[in-house]
């Protein structure tokens, strides 16, 4: 999955789209330790356990949880993975683009 993320985030760097993961590894030095080790370069958030209060809010059961949002904020999409993910983010973009 983190392959298909990085091109994703390649993809989009200059489209109005953010990534943001999640962590419930533990706290920010493990965290740190995972995006230097797997060389993830997008934003993170550390909910600091799997019923941290960002899991506990958004009803995260497993993981990973992929959350598809527009422009507005409001959940599109859930659990998308790879391609469904990028038609997913694609159709919300163009509705963005759209609605401007």
């Amino acid at each position: 999955m983190l392959p298909h993320e990085k091109t994703l985030v390649k993809r989009l760097e200059k489209e109005p789209f953010a990534l943001i993961g999640v962590n419930s590894d533990g706290g920010v030095e493990k965290l740190r330790e995972i995006l230097k080790q797997r060389e993830l370069n997008w934003r993170q958030a550390v909910d600091g356990s799997t019923e941290g209060p960002w899991a506990s809010q958004w009803n995260v059961s497993g993981w990973p949880t992929i959350y598809v949002l527009d422009a507005k904020g409001v959940i599109r999409y859930r659990d998308v993975r790879e391609g469904e993910m990028d038609k997913a983010v694609d159709a919300l973009l163009a509705e963005a683009k759209r609605s401007q």
